[in-house]
């Protein structure tokens, strides 16, 4: 071994690469967490305006007060938290059900022109988010009239294409023997849906359900182009209430978007399995 690690320098070189590697993923860590640990630390601030604020890195003191101006600030508070579980809840559960049921016609059932109608689909996923937001926006507000309302809010995101290729690309790989037993028992196609691709199915739904619950709980522009009213405002909209023509309410605001963040890091550290099962479930050959 002595001679090997002489003459060679194989092993000095791999653990000097990797040692590099190690110290690079670790900037990038750093760099990552950094924001989310200021905004934890600055909520543990006093409720200042933003010229009065001590900024560092490591606070003298830890005070609750900031939280407790985040709910007395308005009666709206409570309410904000309260949209935002009602829009992303619903929108994650049209997204599992109609998604699930499009995957499954895409992938499985034979009909005329499913090549043509899957291509136009993912054409539309290849256009930007914020071009569709203008015809979005006169359909809802001039020709349907339902801005200000949960139907506003939740209506256009009832279901993604991003959702239909993942569940498509996902039930592609069920055998379709199962499927024909099933039909030989009798089972007509909603019966194969439920009772078997339903529960085959499992993992794409949940990191359907992970994705769709997160983009819609973090989503800021759709909802604060279609309410005028504080109380049907999420809470990433409301948070820009703490801001003022001359000042800013520093720390309430981020407490408030501490206590926004939450729902995501319980999701991420309860279901990080499905996170990680998520990143190659859309690559499985179609």
């Amino acid at each position: 071994m002595a001679l090997y690690n002489t003459h060679t320098g194989k092993p000095r070189t791999r653990l000097a690469r990797n040692t590099v590697i190690v110290f690079v993923l670790l900037l990038f860590a750093l760099a990552t967490l950094f924001p989310i640990y200021f905004m934890i630390i600055s909520s543990f601030g006093e409720p200042v305006e933003a010229g009065s604020m001590d900024y560092r890195l490591f606070p003298g003191s830890f005070s609750l007060k900031s939280y407790k101006f985040f709910f007395d600030f308005n009666q709206y508070s409570y309410r904000w938290l309260l949209n935002s579980l009602i829009v992303a809840t619903t929108v994650m559960a049209t997204n599992v059900l109609f998604a699930s049921m499009a995957g499954y016609a895409f992938s499985k059932i034979k009909f005329k022109g499913r090549t043509l109608l899957f291509s136009i689909l993912l054409v539309a996923l290849m256009i930007p988010y914020q071009v569709t937001q203008v015809p979005l926006y006169i359909l809802v507000v001039n020709i349907f009239h339902i801005q200000n309302t949960y139907t506003a809010l939740i209506l256009p995101g009832i279901v993604t294409v991003y959702n239909i290729f993942l569940a498509k690309q996902f039930m592609s790989s069920i055998p379709n023997e199962i499927l024909e037993c099933a039909k030989i028992e009798g089972c007509n196609q909603f019966q194969i849906y439920f009772r078997i691709i339903i529960p085959l199915s499992k993992t794409v739904l949940a990191v359907m359900a992970i994705l769709t619950f997160m983009d819609n709980w973090n989503t800021f522009f759709w909802p604060f182009l279609v309410t005028n009213s504080m109380d049907m405002q999420t809470i990433q909209v409301g948070l820009k209430s703490f801001r003022f023509a001359n000042t800013t309410y520093f720390a309430p605001m981020l407490a408030g978007a501490t206590i926004s963040a939450l729902p995501m890091f319980i999701l991420f550290f309860s279901l990080q399995k499905y996170f990680l099962e998520g990143v190659t479930v859309g690559a499985v050959k179609g």
